[in-house]
């Protein structure tokens, strides 16, 4: 019941927004007892919390599935980058709530997304490419804007329709031209 729960509020916050939610609304969607809800939650924030905590437990894995699966940097972030792409066209509701809901509006306490531990584990692919030599030393921060910036931006132009193909055969493409820009050598 409490994966009932989250799935309704997933799609209810992903298509109206967290603050066009109500508890009701949940409680209608889920097509659960008002009462089922305060079992597991102290009510909409805590739906939201425990959602945003599952979701990015599951970014973690895929970011730690992507890195265990290759050895080089350049292999990791096509990993990743591809499953991303994957996640947008089978589960856009998730990755649009991770990547585009404005959850400090609604978790204050939370810290930023970028400053989660999937985005974090991301800068350490893009670190480790800088320690090995594979691309060009500079700030993390940047390096990891110039990677991986472009695949995000492009999820979010997906989920939003402007591009109306799904962006799984471009993940070669984007990464390659990504890598690129800053690669020490070419590939």
């Amino acid at each position: 019941m409490r994966r009932q729960i989250l799935d309704a509020a997933l799609h209810l916050f992903t298509n109206r927004g967290y603050f066009n939610t109500s508890i009701h609304d949940i409680r209608h969607k889920a097509d659960v007892a008002m009462g089922s809800i305060y079992n597991y939650f102290a009510g909409k924030e805590a739906i939201a919390k425990a959602l945003y905590d599952d979701l990015l437990e599951r970014m973690e894995s895929v970011v730690d599935t992507a890195a265990a699966s290759h050895d080089k940097s350049y292999d990791q972030g096509l990993a990743l980058v591809t499953v991303l792409f994957e996640l947008t066209e089978t589960e856009p509701e998730m990755i649009g709530f991770v990547l585009n809901a404005r959850h400090r509006e609604f978790l204050p306490q939370e810290p930023s997304l970028c400053s989660s531990k999937p985005f974090s584990k991301m800068r350490d692919i893009v670190a480790h490419a800088m320690q090995r030599g594979e691309i060009e030393t500079m700030d993390p921060w940047v390096a990891s804007a110039v990677l991986f910036g472009p695949a995000l931006r492009l999820i979010s132009l997906r989920l939003d329709g402007v591009i109306p193909t799904p962006l799984t055969d471009t993940a070669s493409d984007v990464w390659r031209s990504s890598w690129n820009g800053i690669a020490a050598h070419l590939v």
